[in-house]
């Protein structure tokens, strides 16, 4: 039987497992972009791996009050702070967002995806169709989440709808110029989601002047909640579509 840890070594334990621990918080997401490991794996690594840094955080207070403060339980502490305050941030960041991942500016009529098929997203993504059942959690949510209208014709809207798309990185999988339908892919910097966007350009006279009224929808491709990433994104998009 293994001996039991000494009350002179226990800061030390806690100091290793913390630092393994942020380390782990730290390369999480990156594994997951590279592929090495799937988004299963990576996020549940980097979820328990934030709770044992939170964990340590305190144990290593309470060596630090009781003297046991060496080098590597400072080192540590420090880590471990970041290890569990970086997930912390982004809880926090998304504390009002429901659990959906499919986010529209036409709750009505949802832009349908057309070259983003099943097969392009792969196997366990969530399915392209549209659930009516987020209408009610995306009108709560996001109230501010609506179309946009230019004040130039279609063809002129196409053009600067497919190049805002394009200057935020996202990868274009169809441009449709007669369809006035754009698909493209954005993938989530550091770990590596990949979520689809179709966009929509209908004309629009509304006003009694040509206009071309811009729909988008967002979509993540795993997941039930994507803490908000979704509705950022769109607003991004049609800021960014507005300015020209």
């Amino acid at each position: 039987m293994n001996a039991p840890v000494s009350p002179a070594r226990w800061p030390m334990a806690f100091a290793v497992i913390t630092l393994v621990a942020a380390v782990i918080v730290l390369v999480a997401g990156p594994l997951m972009n590279s592929g090495s490991v799937s988004w299963q794996i990576g996020l549940s690594a980097f979820a328990v791996s934030a709770l044992l840094c939170a964990v340590g955080v305190v144990a290593l207070i309470v060596a630090l009050f009781r003297r046991r403060g060496s080098p590597l339980v400072r080192t540590a502490l420090i880590a471990g702070l970041f290890g569990a305050g970086i997930p912390a941030g982004i809880v926090a960041g998304a504390s009002g967002a429901p659990p959906i991942h499919d986010i529209s500016t036409d709750l009505a009529n949802p832009p349908a995806f057309v070259a983003v098929t099943a097969e392009l997203r792969g196997p366990g993504s969530n399915p392209v169709s549209y659930d009516p059942a987020n209408t009610p959690e995306q009108q709560a949510a996001y109230p501010l989440i609506r179309p946009v209208t230019l004040a130039v014709p279609p063809a002129e809207a196409f053009v600067r709808a497919e190049a805002a798309a394009r200057s935020l990185g996202w990868l274009i999988v169809a441009a449709d110029p007669q369809a006035l339908r754009i698909e493209a892919t954005d993938t989530v910097p550091w770990w590596g989601f990949k979520d689809d966007v179709v966009i929509r350009l209908t004309p629009d006279a509304s006003g009694g002047a040509v206009g071309t009224r811009i729909d988008v929808r967002s979509k993540s491709r795993v997941g039930k909640g994507d803490l908000g990433v979704n509705a950022d994104r769109i607003n991004r998009y049609l800021q960014q579509v507005s300015r020209g």
